[in-house]
């Protein structure tokens, strides 16, 4: 099998083999060619020692990386490679990282250490691929199998147990069932990763094309990190709209949102407050959008997720039912508390739900979505930025700095969404001295 090297994987290559070392493109740039993408990073291993890599590499930028375990980054055109030795790893004792490592100049003993088949190959164009544990076949069968003893693998990394069904879930691969007895066997050693490494993993999980079934079929796995998910299981809606129960209905809504991390995490989290909120079994759901987004903030921050991202994803949860399509008026008002980037966030949202429980596609997501863009390109008024007076206009009528000053400027702009009074200068300070006398 013939794979295009990237020129900088070749000049890399070149430069090892011109000082007599063996060196080979390996892991999941070369299971991206396989599978036919093009890969984002590529990585290089070798029988040269760090030392001696550092030596091949002295004319170049080089930084260590993780020299610990035999690994330099080399950069070219601007371009980091990483190029590791070798290893056969030592004992785990965290569930992450090995004691110690050991260098090998055996290409198939750096393979056999790895994760998962598809990412134990290695290729080069003098030797071809090497490919001693199927790799290439379990990619043809579309299957996500470790390498070796599946327990022995996530007992030294628990953190692949994310990644087994993050590949499932973005490549669209089912997972080998001794693999996946071991997913669900251990993954209770997820409680040994740190939070910011599953949000990572659990990220780009929730955008890949097999996402429902995934999350879905490893339900169990996902609550051990996210352990309000579980009443949400079994939880049996009393609604004419789905005969789902609220997983199975989310995971289907997850998947018909927009690939993106934002929008997939709010869809996840956005009804999870229901069962609490379900009084006696009548599914009345009192309140059930602050509650939903009071959970999803102590999950998000559990997490670790950026403050961004927990602001606009409680955002999106708490005003998911808001109606955006009755008028430019109520739109503006959206805008105004919770942005326009999110507005955008919320109509994508709610047309997922209407196609998902309706069985349609409402022309009045259209309209919103039209109307957003006039309000927009239109430079109407929906924000106090917007407003043709700020803080020091209403200061300079003799209201002292504080809280009064912010409290007269929301009457005005609500006043201005309302068209109860134009933007225009003049006349909002005439309406100000009213609010203030």
């Amino acid at each position: 099998m013939k794979i295009q090297l990237s020129d900088g994987v070749k000049v890399i290559i070149s430069k090892l083999n011109n000082y007599g070392f063996e060196a080979f493109a390996v892991g999941g740039c070369v299971r991206d060619c396989v599978i036919g993408l093009v890969p984002h990073d590529w990585d290089v291993c070798t029988n040269a020692q760090p030392e001696q890599i550092k030596h091949c590499f002295k004319d170049f930028e080089t930084f260590d990386s993780g020299i610990k375990h035999g690994t330099i980054s080399v950069i070219y055109k601007r371009a980091i490679y990483e190029i590791t030795t070798y290893r056969i790893d030592g004992e785990y004792l965290d569930s992450r990282h090995p004691e110690s490592v050991e260098f090998t100049n055996d290409i198939t003993k750096d393979l056999a250490r790895r994760d998962f088949t598809v990412n134990a190959m290695a290729y080069n164009e003098e030797k071809g691929l090497v490919d001693p544990f199927g790799g290439i076949h379990d990619v043809s069968r579309k299957i996500i199998k470790c390498v070796g003893d599946s327990d022995k693998r996530f007992d030294e990394d628990a953190l692949r147990i994310l990644r087994a069904l993050r590949f499932a879930s973005v490549y669209g691969f089912s997972i080998d069932n001794k693999t996946s007895d071991s997913v669900k066997n251990k993954s209770y050693l997820l409680g040994n990763i740190a939070y910011e490494r599953i949000a990572a993993e659990f990220n780009r999980l929730l955008c890949g094309k097999n996402v429902e079934k995934i999350l879905n079929g490893y339900k169990e796995v996902f609550s051990v990190f996210i352990p309000e998910f579980k009443p949400m299981f079994n939880f049996k809606q009393l609604n004419v709209h789905s005969n789902e129960d609220l997983w199975h209905q989310t995971t289907a809504l997850v998947k018909l949102v927009e690939k993106d991390p934002l929008l997939r995490v709010a869809m996840l989290l956005h009804d999870i407050g229901k069962p609490e909120s379900c009084p006696d079994g009548y599914c009345k759901y009192y309140n059930y959008t602050k509650l939903s987004a009071e959970i999803a903030e102590r999950i998000l921050l559990r997490l670790r997720y950026s403050k961004n991202f927990v602001d606009d994803c409680l955002k999106l949860i708490e005003y998911q039912d808001v109606r955006l399509y009755d008028s430019k008026k109520n739109l503006k008002r959206v805008m105004n508390i919770v942005g326009v980037d999110n507005t955008r966030r919320l109509i994508k949202i709610q047309q997922a739900i209407n196609s998902l429980l309706y069985f349609k596609q409402d022309e009045k997501f259209m309209t919103a979505q039209r109307q957003l863009e006039e309000i927009i390109n239109g430079d109407e008024c929906f924000k106090l930025s917007h407003l043709a007076v700020n803080g020091k206009d209403i200061i300079n009528l003799g209201i002292k700095e504080g809280k009064a000053v912010g409290e007269i400027l929301n009457v005005l702009i609500n006043k201005v969404i309302d068209e109860e009074l134009p933007n225009t200068k003049n006349i909002l300070l005439e309406a100000a001295k009213k609010l203030i006398f």
